[in-house]
């Protein structure tokens, strides 16, 4: 990349004209807030609206960040599922503290969480994976999620494999399979402005309550 690519680069920017966010809109329950904005998201039809970069940490203090799809969420927090085997699983195994972020850019708008994760019961874990399309039950088989591999090949040969062995009946579940519920702590709620002036709320849970506070852009 030449100079005159970087400057452009450094250039890139557009104002944020959708709206802003004022105190007086807010609901006393983050969550209500989230749903609204989630169901925005979808009704404008964005790629993976349900998408979040999740963050974890490592036992050297490095972070890591990788996409997964949120599955659900409620009073008792938001769900994901991945192989427990996995470098976030590991990671989480250490340290539970946890944050999400939902990037909307084409709503001008960002949902960051912060909490730590329990481990979901075996029954909401089962229910799930039973009503995800039979491939991707085969799928879960496949990887050994984060582990080095030799080629793509590989992991085509073996779902081949088991896509034989499975054929009839149900597909078991993996015992190294699983998910994670995020018991949230704060949410901050993100809304483009015009000359950078950006609007972001802050809800810090307080026992039964949440308490909003407006950040600087």
């Amino acid at each position: 990349m030449n100079d005159d690519s970087l400057q452009q680069i450094a250039h890139l920017r557009r104002e944020y004209t959708r709206g802003g966010l004022r105190r007086k809109d807010l609901p006393a329950n983050p969550l209500a807030l989230f749903e609204h904005w989630l169901g925005q998201a979808v009704e404008a039809q964005l790629p993976d609206a349900t998408a979040m970069s999740v963050a974890t940490v490592d036992e050297q203090g490095q972070p890591y960040q990788r996409i997964v799809l949120l599955k659900h969420f409620d009073e008792r927090g938001m769900v994901f599922y991945t192989n427990l085997g996995s470098r976030k699983a590991q990671h989480l195994e250490n340290n539970p503290r946890i944050s999400l972020l939902f990037p909307w850019h084409m709503l001008e708008r960002q949902v960051m969480v912060l909490g730590h994760v329990e481990k979901l019961s075996m029954i909401d874990v089962v229910k799930y994976f039973h009503s995800r399309p039979r491939e991707s039950q085969i799928g879960a088989w496949v990887s050994k999620q984060s582990s080095r591999i030799s080629a793509r090949g590989v992991l085509e040969g073996k779902f081949l494999e088991l896509k034989q062995k499975f054929q009839q009946g149900e597909v078991p579940l993996p015992s190294f399979w699983g998910g994670y519920r995020i018991k949230i702590d704060s949410m901050e709620f993100w809304q483009g402005g015009e000359h950078r002036l950006h609007d972001r709320f802050f809800y810090q849970r307080e026992g039964e309550a949440w308490k909003i506070d407006r950040l600087a852009p």
